[in-house]
């Protein structure tokens, strides 16, 4: 089974910055899709960003313009970029893939991490 280990989590101001890593071990053969998602108190989880094996990206509009994720393919990573937080970033981040186990799977298998805090207040 692949496993997913999100870091970089924790406190920043209103403005700062902050860069979540996830990296992704065990059983994997193809990630086609790297991602992030969270969950604030009260809501529901929601896409933040995601990332394709070729470098396509796409962004919740709420973060476009702050947040930049990228990928390390041989790695087996994904990060997450967050420039000009605001307090309304504050939420449990969930690192996400999709991809096969094995070079025979027939599906996608999907994988969350535990993930990792971020909060945002002055």
């Amino acid at each position: 089974q692949a496993r997913l280990v999100e870091s970089g989590g924790g406190l920043a101001q209103p403005g700062g910055s902050l860069r979540l890593s996830c990296a992704a071990s065990g059983s994997i053969f193809r990630l086609n899709i790297m991602g992030w998602y969270r969950q604030a108190p009260g809501k529901e989880r929601e896409l933040v960003a995601t990332i394709s094996i070729g470098g396509s990206t796409n962004y919740a509009d709420s973060v476009q313009g702050r947040f930049t994720i990228s990928r390390d393919n041989a790695k087996n990573t994904v990060d997450l970029q967050m420039d000009s937080l605001k307090p309304e970033d504050t939420a449990v981040y969930y690192c996400n893939v999709r991809g096969l186990m094995y070079s025979w799977s027939l599906t996608d298998t999907y994988y969350w991490g535990q993930g990792t805090q971020v909060t945002v207040s002055s």
